[in-house]
């Protein structure tokens, strides 16, 4: 017995304090991995000295004698703030996540690594000139400066998320910052989705009238009739098989999927003639998946020695990248969409049944490019597979997008892409921008840009506005009838690219007549452009809402209208959705808070405020009548079809459609759409009550629609998600102009708002001074620091902060670059 009590007063005594002297040390000395505020530092290769001076709200302001110094200094603020973030970004790009992740991102990494992005991006190093090549190597120097410095006293060189994985990072290089911009395409590629799609509806039989009930084009388009791809490829119809996957968002490519095509934006910009101070106002919020920390970083950028004056950049930096992507210069500003051209091309390539190892060609047959590739995997065995390629591009792994479910046999499908070229001159533009004066300069200056596809506005202190639709354009053959519609025979020469559209071709306008220029992802060209842009524009929506509320509005415009807008969570899809939803709703089959509810969304005014509940329920209703209307239709590629689809929607419940979608396959009876939509208002507040708790006054559309910022990879850890993400409730949903696109088919978390305006910024150009900014989360990327989350508020409640030019009067810290002796 004294035994047992010596060890209780042994464990109190001793063991336990040394335990938590222990965690007291190591977290002290985690936390000690954020930057101290003030330092200076001795790099080789600086051509002078560097100021870093931080405001207080963490915002870096760079000065520096040339451009190739200012990327140093940047490269080394980046470091100090986003190393892990940055560390994430060219792993993804080189297809080595699984070394730090393990066996989770295997799938991932055979996608990426298919790809060829790093490749891509090494070989891009080539067309780089030697402003950007100065740049390039510059920032790297930056960032290897941070890497590689002695830390300081009882602190971790790194930040915790190495520590807590056990990594160490490698050196960076310019061929990094390509691949992170490369990333960027990846993020923002569109058609991709929709070529599978149509693939697999007609695998499935559907008529073309049936496909346009699943993805109608916008009203102002008009396309030829779609070729039957059925007979092109030689597809077998009917039943293809597979689990319908709403229940589960997960699957082998999901990561991938997250990846791929979630952009969006809104930007504008308006004349003197129409605004108070007579110059123009801008305003842009590209809308992008949320993450912890923000994707961006903001920055001052001065080069005080390169000009006959010193020349600035203020605005948003990609982490991994020397360059003001978003912002204002000096004279001009400027913001960018998502143009959604279509720079993707899926190509089906006939194997030889008698050497696997070739392909058809319009020549006849030829060999696959091809290539071993390992892929290590933390704490697992090494994955081996072969990377094959064909003259289109990259062969997608079989069961990426059901491939190998919905694709004859002996055939398998390529990938053609912009976003993969291997003399992508996209960087060349970064340099350039100090110089950049007019909205002309501005135009003319982005000949260079390669992918994606941007909608750029522009303005500058001559009082000019203008717009241009930069990057590289795929010419098609006028007899191709698909169009980049739908996946295209790879051994018919009609469908190849038959080169680029030459950039003097591409969209383009100054000072229009009406004094506005706006573009938020849908059509940009009017019915006599003469290129092929894409069919698979974004839903007019927002690009409606904006011009209605800046048209109509009864004052000059302002940066605070601007701001206004920006703010706007009426939401015009569901205000045309929901009469027609309570008109099919049968109110004698609901119980009384059932008929409560219902009257609730009657007078609902459409407005997706964070403190209503009606946004909720309608949401959910939405929800609950797409899955019982098409996933019994449309089955496995249910999931990647399933969002919220207004026009979709619209024309089923106006009786528009080929055939009878609310029809239930597996029932004798035929039932109708207010069958279903009522069947589906009880099963959606069901579902609220399971979520959110019986006592329906708790329901709130911004508790269920937080804005989740995630942190790669510690926010889907439960006992890391409350510490690493960054989460804040949130107006808006998918058809807003304060955009906050809900993941439906997630059924273990369908209303969380995952992208959203990842940066806002208002510019007036008759001063430039009073420019507002703002990003999602805070400038920091260490979980330690103040400044991790400390934006994330004010940008919930759509408020922002300005980054005044002559830099900080009292700086919260100023570190010193010096040219090592």
């Amino acid at each position: 017995m004294m035994r047992i009590v010596k060890g209780i007063i042994k464990l109190i005594f001793i063991v336990i304090p040394v335990v938590v002297l222990a965690a007291g040390v190591i977290m002290l000395w985690a936390s000690r991995s954020q930057a101290p505020l003030d330092g200076s530092v001795s790099i080789a290769g600086l051509g002078a000295d560097v100021r870093i001076a931080r405001d207080g709200n963490g915002v870096p302001h760079i000065a520096a004698a040339t451009r190739a110094d200012v990327a140093t200094g940047l490269g080394f603020v980046h470091a100090q703030e986003r190393l892990w973030q940055m560390e994430v970004s060219r792993m993804a790009g080189q297809g080595r996540l699984s070394e730090m992740f393990g066996s989770a991102t295997v799938d991932t990494d055979i996608w990426l690594r298919t790809m060829g992005i790093y490749e891509a991006a090494e070989a891009s190093l080539s067309v780089m000139d030697d402003d950007t090549m100065a740049m390039l190597e510059g920032y790297a120097r930056g960032v290897n400066a941070w890497i590689e410095r002695e830390p300081r006293a009882l602190s971790s060189r790194l930040p915790p998320e190495y520590l807590i994985l056990g990594y160490e990072p490698e050196p960076w290089t310019p061929a990094h910052t390509l691949t992170a911009i490369k990333m960027m395409s990846i993020s923002l590629a569109a058609n991709l989705d929709e070529e599978a799609l149509r693939l697999a509806f007609y695998r499935m039989g559907f008529s073309e009238a049936e496909m346009l009930d699943l993805l109608p084009y916008v009203d102002v388009d008009n396309p030829p009739p779609m070729p039957d791809i059925r007979v092109l490829l030689g597809l077998e119809t009917g039943e293809i098989g597979g689990e319908q996957t709403t229940a589960d968002a997960r699957d082998a490519f999901s990561e991938v999927e997250t990846m791929l095509g979630t952009g969006a934006s809104n930007n504008w910009v308006i004349s003197g003639e129409r605004t108070a101070s007579g110059e123009p106002v801008l305003a842009n919020d590209p809308h992008l998946l949320l993450g912890a920390p923000s994707i961006w970083y903001l920055a001052h950028l001065e080069v005080t020695g390169e000009f006959e004056a010193p020349r600035r950049l203020i605005g948003v930096s990609l982490p991994g990248t020397p360059y003001v992507l978003l912002g204002r210069g000096n004279d001009i500003a400027w913001g960018f969409t998502n143009t959604a051209t279509d720079a993707q091309d899926v190509f089906i390539e006939r194997v030889n049944p008698d050497d696997p190892e070739q392909y058809l060609t319009p020549t006849g047959w030829a060999q696959f490019g091809s290539k071993q590739e390992t892929i290590r995997v933390k704490g697992g065995e090494a994955r081996a597979f072969t990377r094959r390629w064909t003259r289109h591009g990259p062969v997608l792994p079989a069961s990426f997008k059901n491939f190998d479910k919905l694709l004859p046999e002996n055939t398998v499908a390529a990938l053609q892409w912009t976003a993969l070229a291997h003399d992508d001159t996209t960087a060349l533009v970064g340099p350039r921008l100090y110089a950049m004066r007019t909205v002309e300069d501005f135009q003319n200056g982005f000949d260079a840009f390669v992918t994606p596809m941007q909608s750029m506005v522009v303005a500058d202190t001559s009082g000019n506005i203008g717009f241009v639709a930069a990057g590289r354009v795929p010419l098609r053959d006028p007899s191709n009838q698909l169009m980049g519609r739908a996946p295209a025979p790879g051994w018919n020469a009609i469908y190849d690219w038959r080169g680029f559209a030459p950039y003097s071709a591409l969209p383009r306008e100054t000072n229009p007549e009406s004094g506005l220029i706006a573009t938020a992802n849908t059509k940009i060209v009017g019915p006599d452009y003469p290129l092929h842009l894409t069919f698979d524009w974004d839903e007019a929506y927002r690009q409606e809402r904006i011009e209605r509320l800046i048209n109509g509005a009864n004052e000059p415009h302002d940066m605070a209208a601007s701001r206004q807008v920006q703010a706007d969570v009426f939401s015009p899809a569901f205000a045309e959705l929901k009469p027609l939803m309570l008109d099919a709703l049968d109110r004698s089959a609901l119980d009384g808070s059932g008929q409560e509810l219902a009257e609730e969304l009657k007078n609902w005014d459409s407005v997706m405020s964070r403190e209503s509940r009606a946004p909720l329920i309608f949401m959910a209703w939405l929800r609950a009548t797409m899955i019982a209307t098409f996933e019994d239709d449309l089955g496995m590629s249910f999931k990647s079809w399933f969002k919220a689809r207004g026009r979709v929607m619209e024309r089923l419940l106006e009786g528009r459609t080929a055939r009878n979608w609310c029809d239930v396959r597996d029932t004798s009876e035929e039932e109708n759409c207010p069958q279903i939509v009522t069947q589906a208002f009880s099963a959606a507040i069901s579902d609220l009550s399971e979520r959110y708790g019986e006592d329906m006054a708790d329901w709130r559309w911004g508790k269920a629609h937080y804005a989740k910022g995630a942190h790669r990879p510690f926010g889907e850890v439960d006992l890391l998600r409350k510490v690493f993400n960054v989460e804040v409730e949130s107006a808006g949903g998918p058809f807003t102009l304060d955009r906050g696109y809900t993941q439906i088919y997630n059924n273990a978390d369908p209303y969380a708002n995952t992208n959203a305006s990842s940066y806002r910024g208002i510019f007036d150009l008759s001063d430039l001074e009073r420019s507002t900014y703002i990003q999602t989360t805070g400038q920091s990327g260490n979980v330690f620091s103040g400044q991790y989350s400390d934006m994330a508020e004010m940008w919930a409640d759509v408020q922002a902060i300005e980054i005044p030019s002559a830099g900080p009067a009292d700086p919260a810290g100023v570190w010193t670059l010096a040219p090592a002796e």
